[in-house]
C-alpha cells in the first residue's frame, strides 16, 4: 500500500521505498541525503536487519539528475557493505565524511561478569552510583532521561561489582566493544554527462557548494600573500585559484564534521600562530625565493590559535531539536522506556512499555547537521530526496535551506511525526507559491 501527503514544497510518501521510487520520474531530483538502516538490528528493529539492497540504490541513481550527489549515513561495522552496494548500483564513490560525536554509549559485554555468570558465582556489590552521576557514560541521552521520568521520577542506581572467581579477576576490565564516536557518510555521485562544467550548465548538478559550507573562523588579513603556497596552492598538480582559508568566507569544508562536545574537542591538539619569513618588496609580501630580486627578509606571524577542532564544521544538536515543530498533543504511542540498568550484555532486561508523546524515533539526526549536508550537495531551488525519511530530519533541514523535498517512510507512526516536523519548517516562499 502506497499513499502520500502533499505539503507546500514537499511530498511525503507512506510505503516501501523501492515501490515508491519506481513511481518517480527519471532525473527528477537534485540530491539524495539519507540515513538508511545500518544493518545492525538496532534495538531489535526488523527494519535494521540489513543495509539497503542494490536495487534501491539503483532506483536512487535513476531518479537523480546526472552528476547528482548521494550522501548516505552508515554504521562503522557495515560501512563497507553500504558503500559497495551503492557503487554496484552505478554510483561513483567520491569520498567519505566522518561525523564525530561524544554522546555514544559503549554496548560492550563485560567479560569478567560473563565468566562469573557462567560459573554461577555471585558478585559482591562494592559501590553504587546514582544515574545522574554517570551522564558522561551516556545516561544524558533523551530516551534515557525520559525513561527515568516515566519510572516515577526516581533516580535508579548503577552498581559496581567485584569479580567473584579467579578467572573473572584475570579478565576484569576486558570488554567486547569500543565507545561509538563516529558515523561514516558515503559521498557518491551519479556519473556526469560530459565534463563537470557541461554537466553543471545542463543539469545544475555535479559540484559541491564549497563557499556555502565553509567553516567560519576568526577573520585574518595576512592570507592572500601573492605567490605564496597558501594563496595559490597546488591540487593534483594544478594551481588552485582559491586558498584553503579565505578570510572573508572561512576555511574550506573538510570530510570531517563534529558535534562540538568537550569529549570531541578535547581530542584535538591546541595550535597557535606560526612565525614565518616573507620577503618585503615593492610588490608586497612574497614567499621567499618567489622572485629573484633584492628584498628584506622579515618574520611575520599568521594564523589564529585554539583547538584544531576549529578547522572543521561543528553541527550542534539542541536538546529540543528532536521535538522541534511537533505538536505535543499528538496521540501518545507505546514505546519501550527501558528504565533500570543494563545487564552484563549491555541490554535492559526490565523493558516497560509506557506511553509518551513527541518524537520517539530511535535514531534522530541533528537538524543543523542535515542542513549542512543538504546545502553541500543541492543547487539553489533544488529537490532533496530521502528514501528512508524516519522522523523527517532531512526534510525539515531541506525546507529550512529553501529546497524542495521528497520523503519516503514505511512506518505510519513515523510518517505522522515527519509530517508535523516538515510542515513546521515550511518557509513562507512555499506557502505563497
Amino acid at each position: 500500500m502506497v499513499s502520500k501527503v502533499e505539503l507546500d514544497g514537499s511530498t511525503l510518501h507512506l510505503g516501501d521505498c523501492l515501490e515508491v521510487l519506481r513511481t518517480l520520474p527519471d532525473c527528477s531530483v537534485d540530491a539524495v541525503v539519507t540515513d538508511p538502516p545500518y544493518g545492525l538490528s538496532f534495538m531489535g528493529k526488523r527494519w535494521d536487519y540489513d543495509v539497503p539492497a542494490v536495487e534501491i540504490w539503483a532506483e536512487c541513481l535513476r531518479v537523480l539528475k546526472h552528476g547528482g550527489h548521494l550522501l548516505a549515513f552508515a554504521g562503522t561495522r557495515t560501512q563497507h557493505r553500504m558503500a559497495v552496494r551503492i557503487e554496484d548500483a552505478g554510483f561513483e564513490i567520491r569520498d567519505m565524511i566522518a561525523w564525530v560525536y561524544g554522546s555514544g554509549f559503549p554496548k560492550s559485554l563485560d567479560v569478567s561478569k560473563a565468566i562469573d555468570k557462567a560459573a554461577g558465582a555471585e558478585r559482591e556489590v562494592v559501590h553504587t552510583r546514582k544515574r545522574s552521576q554517570v551522564a558522561s557514560e551516556g545516561w544524558d541521552r533523551p530516551w534515557k532521561q525520559e525513561a527515568m521520568k516515566q519510572a516515577g521520577g526516581t533516580v535508579a542506581e548503577y552498581t559496581i561489582t567485584a569479580p567473584a572467581t579467579e578467572a573473572a579477576r584475570q579478565w576484569h576490565g576486558w570488554g567486547t566493544a569500543l565507545k561509538p564516536a563516529m558515523e561514516p557518510i558515503t559521498v557518491a555521485r551519479k556519473p556526469l554527462a560530459g565534463t563537470v562544467a557541461a554537466n553543471v550548465l545542463e543539469h545544475g548538478t555535479g559540484a559541491l557548494n564549497v563557499d556555502g559550507c565553509r567553516v567560519k573562523g576568526r577573520e585574518r588579513t595576512d592570507y592572500g600573500l601573492a605567490n605564496s603556497t597558501r594563496s595559490a596552492g597546488n591540487t593534483y598538480g594544478e594551481p588552485s585559484a582559491s586558498a584553503d582559508f579565505d578570510a572573508s568566507k572561512g576555511r574550506w569544508p573538510a570530510n570531517l564534521i563534529h558535534d562540538g562536545s568537550e569529549e570531541v574537542v578535547g581530542l584535538f591538539p591546541q595550535t597557535g600562530p606560526s612565525p614565518k619569513q616573507y620577503e618585503k618588496t615593492k610588490a608586497g609580501w612574497l614567499a621567499p625565493g618567489s622572485l629573484h630580486i633584492k628584498s628584506e627578509l622579515q618574520s611575520r606571524e599568521y594564523g589564529d590559535s585554539g583547538s584544531a577542532a576549529r578547522f572543521f564544521y561543528t553541527a550542534k544538536a539542541a536538546k529540543s531539536d528532536r521535538d522541534d515543530g511537533l505538536d505535543l498533543r499528538l496521540p501518545a504511542r507505546r514505546q519501550g522506556a527501558r528504565p533500570g540498568s543494563p545487564d552484563e550484555t549491555g541490554k535492559f532486561p526490565d523493558h516497560d512499555h509506557r506511553e509518551r508523546t513527541g518524537n520517539f524515533h530511535p535514531t534522530v539526526k541533528p537538524t543543523d547537521l542535515m542542513r549542512y549536508l543538504c546545502r553541500l550537495v543541492t543547487p539553489p531551488g533544488g529537490t532533496v530526496l530521502d528514501p528512508f525519511m524516519g522522523s523527517g530530519s532531512t526534510g525539515r533541514a531541506a525546507l529550512l535551506e529553501g529546497f524542495r523535498f521528497i520523503g519516503i517512510e514505511r512506518e505510519a507512526q513515523y510518517l505522522e511525526i515527519a509530517r508535523a516536523r516538515v510542515q513546521s519548517a515550511t518557509p513562507a516562499l512555499w506557502r505563497q507559491s
